[in-house]
C-alpha cells in the first residue's frame, strides 16, 4: 500500500513539475501554444486578399460571359443532331405506346419549345467542363492550398454521380413511370401523351436522380469538414432506411412493393457507399506534434536529472 502511495505522489509531483516547467520556460509555452493553435495553411500565391470588390465583380462578369459563350456553342452543336437527340429522349415513351399511335403536339409553339429545351439541355452537358472550369477560376483565389486538393475528388465524384444518376433515370426510372401511367386505360380513350408533358416529366426524373446519386459526394465532403463521420452514418442507418423507403414510395408511381424496392435499393446502396466514402474522406487523427514531443522529452530529462541529484545528496 505504501508503494502505491509513493507512486501516486511521484506522478503528482511530476505533473505539477511539468506544468511549472512549461509555465516557466517561454519557449516551451510558445511551442505548446503553436501546437494547439496551428493556423490553416495559407496559399502565398492566392490573390483573394489583393482583389477589391470591383475587381471581383469584373472577374465574375468575365466568367459568366465565357460560360454563356460555351453554352451557346454547345447548343449550336446540339442543333445539328436534333433528330437523334429527340429520338433518344422520347424512345422510352414510344416503346410503351399502343400500336399505331405516337406522341402529339397540340400547340403551334410546342415543337419549337421542345427542340429549344433539348438543345439547351444538350448544350449545357457539352459546356459543363468549360462552365465548371470558369467556376473554379473564380473561386480558386479564395481557397487555401489544402482546400484546392479537394477539387479533383469533387469533380470526379460529382461527374460519376451525375452520369450514373442520368443513366438510371433514362433506362430504369422513367420507362417504369411511363409504363405504369400507360396501364390506366378507359373505353374510348387512347393513350397519346403530349410532347411537352413527357419532356417535363423526363427532366424532373432526370434531375431528381442526379441529385440522389450525389449522396457519396455529399458524405465525402461532410466528412472532410468534420460535420459527419462514418460511425455516425452507420449508427443512424435505421433512420436512413426509413427515410429512403419514404422517398422511394413517393417516387414510385405504383403501390407495388416490388417496384418500390427497385427504387429503394439504389438509394440504400448509395448510402452504404457514402459510409465507405466518408470513412475514406474523414481526416485522420494527427499524431503528437513535434513541439509537444520536445517539451515532454525536456521535462522528463530535467526531472530525471533532479531525482539523480537528490539521491546523490
Amino acid at each position: 500500500m505504501s508503494g502505491f502511495i509513493r507512486t501516486v505522489r511521484r506522478a503528482s509531483n511530476f505533473s505539477s513539475f511539468l506544468g511549472g516547467t512549461i509555465a516557466y520556460n517561454p519557449r516551451m509555452a510558445a511551442a505548446l501554444s503553436s501546437a494547439r493553435h496551428t493556423p490553416p495553411d495559407e496559399d502565398e500565391d492566392g490573390a483573394a486578399g489583393r482583389m477589391s470588390f470591383l475587381e471581383h465583380l469584373e472577374d465574375l462578369r468575365k466568367r459568366i460571359i465565357h460560360s454563356c459563350i460555351a453554352l451557346a456553342a454547345g447548343m449550336a452543336v446540339a442543333l445539328f443532331f436534333m433528330e437523334d437527340l429527340a429520338s433518344f429522349v422520347l424512345a422510352p415513351t414510344r416503346r410503351i405506346l399502343p400500336p399505331g399511335t405516337d406522341l402529339i403536339s397540340s400547340r403551334p409553339t410546342e415543337t419549337f419549345a421542345f427542340s429549344f429545351d433539348i438543345a439547351m439541355m444538350a448544350g449545357l452537358i457539352l459546356a459543363a467542363p468549360v462552365i465548371m472550369y470558369q467556376v473554379w477560376l473564380f473561386v480558386v483565389p479564395a481557397l487555401y492550398a489544402n482546400e484546392k486538393k479537394l477539387v479533383v475528388p469533387f469533380v470526379a465524384l460529382t461527374g460519376i454521380g451525375s452520369v450514373t444518376g442520368a443513366a438510371f433515370s433514362h433506362w430504369i426510372l422513367f420507362p417504369g413511370m411511363m409504363s405504369f401511367f400507360a396501364t390506366f386505360t378507359l373505353a374510348g380513350v387512347t393513350f397519346q401523351p403530349r410532347v411537352e408533358y413527357v419532356f417535363e416529366l423526363y427532366v424532373r426524373s432526370l434531375i431528381g436522380m442526379v441529385i440522389v446519386f450525389q449522396i457519396p459526394t455529399l458524405a465525402f465532403f461532410l466528412a472532410k469538414i468534420r460535420v459527419v463521420t462514418a460511425r455516425f452514418l452507420w449508427r443512424n442507418i435505421k433512420y436512413s432506411i426509413l427515410i429512403i423507403c419514404i422517398v422511394a414510395a413517393v417516387l414510385t408511381p405504383s403501390s407495388d412493393p416490388w417496384n418500390m424496392a427497385v427504387f429503394a435499393a439504389p438509394m440504400l446502396v448509395l448510402y452504404m457507399i457514402g459510409i465507405g466514402v466518408a470513412w475514406l474522406g474523414q481526416p485522420k487523427r494527427r499524431s503528437a506534434q513535434p513541439e509537444l514531443r520536445l517539451v515532454f522529452a525536456a521535462a522528463v530529462l530535467d526531472h530525471a536529472r533532479r531525482q539523480h541529484f537528490r539521491q546523490r545528496t
